[in-house]
């Protein structure tokens, strides 16, 4: 049994993890954000970021035979970081410093409950994978008594 691959893969996915909840945690502090950039003398909303996870290795049959006969260990890896398309939440303010002719401020397309779910879901695969890696060192740890004996 290799046990440095399930390391590697608890590894990558507490990496990923991790990162997830950065970028929830940026998305959190920034939902009231009306004036991330400017472009051509107009304020740009802060655009909600997503994540997007994939796994380690190219899946067709040859990859993953040839990974596995070389001892490779497989996980997940950060494929991209990017904008949420959804549109962006007008909100009539007009006194508002960024509000347009008609009186409208667009306010970032951040919602907090749903942030607060993705930051839970991401909390708990870094708890389960962090509980996966403690298992795997106890089995690790136990082998080399037996070995003692």
């Amino acid at each position: 049994m290799n046990f440095g691959s399930s390391f590697g893969i608890s590894a990558s996915a507490l990496t990923a993890q991790r990162l997830r909840m950065d970028v929830i945690s940026s998305n959190i502090a920034n939902a009231e954000t009306t004036r991330a950039s400017v472009v051509d003398g107009k304020a740009v909303p802060y655009r909600r970021k997503l994540v997007v996870l994939e796994t380690s290795d190219n899946n067709s049959f040859a990859n993953v035979l040839n990974s596995k006969m070389n001892g490779q260990s497989e996980g997940v890896k950060v494929q991209s970081i990017t904008d949420d398309p959804s549109p962006l939440k007008p909100v009539y303010n007009p006194s508002h410093p960024d509000a347009d002719a008609e009186g409208y401020v667009y306010m970032p397309n951040v919602d907090i409950t749903k942030e607060m779910v993705d930051m839970l879901s991401a909390s708990r695969s870094y708890e389960a994978n962090v509980t996966m890696l403690n298992a795997s060192k106890a089995m690790v740890t136990k082998a080399l008594e037996i070995g003692r004996a």
